[in-house]
């Protein structure tokens, strides 16, 4: 089946806030093609389907963080503040649109999260290789410090013996 929205356009929306990482309201209705009122309508016909670990409302700051962030504003005058769901809370979307095209929409929003974990934890592995090698090399600098050293002192000449300066007793 042909994807109905690329994987790379919804990872696109997928942000980091509050230490989650969430996608808007107004991204999400676009990908399930309604429009952000009707999704939020759903949404609060259902709000116990929704704790605020699956969803939160953004606050003033976090939008000017984030038209800050992305550059020119396409958020026009919103006058409510935009609400962001976590995986959990995309995944609870499943059970109040019940589109086919919601549905497809969906799963495909899964594995862009799915896919993101898969990423982050490579990253992470990487980076804890990275740093084990970086401590092996300043280990292995050190050691070679002292080898350039200890060859340095067998190189040099050896002092001449010092003579004696005396006086002879007669």
């Amino acid at each position: 089946m042909k994807e109905l929205v690329p994987q790379e356009i919804i990872e696109s929306k997928i942000l980091m806030i509050r230490g989650h990482r969430v996608m808007l309201d107004r991204d999400l209705a676009k990908l399930y093609g309604v429009e952000t009122f009707n999704l939020n309508k759903a949404v609060k016909r259902n709000i116990d389907r929704f704790p605020a670990d699956f969803m939160f409302q953004l606050t003033q700051e976090e939008i000017k963080n984030l038209i800050f962030h992305f550059g020119i504003s396409s958020w026009g005058g919103v006058r409510k503040m935009p609400y962001a769901f976590t995986e959990q809370g995309v995944a609870m979307l499943s059970s109040v649109l019940h589109s086919k095209r919601a549905i497809h929409v969906n799963i495909a929003i899964m594995r862009a999260f799915v896919k993101l974990k898969t990423i982050i934890a490579t990253h992470k592995e990487l980076a804890h290789k990275l740093k084990e090698l970086e401590l092996k090399i300043e280990k292995h600098d050190a050691d070679i410090g002292t080898i350039f050293e200890a060859i340095r002192q067998l190189m040099s000449p050896p002092e001449p013996p010092k003579r004696k300066i005396g006086f002879r007793q007669d």
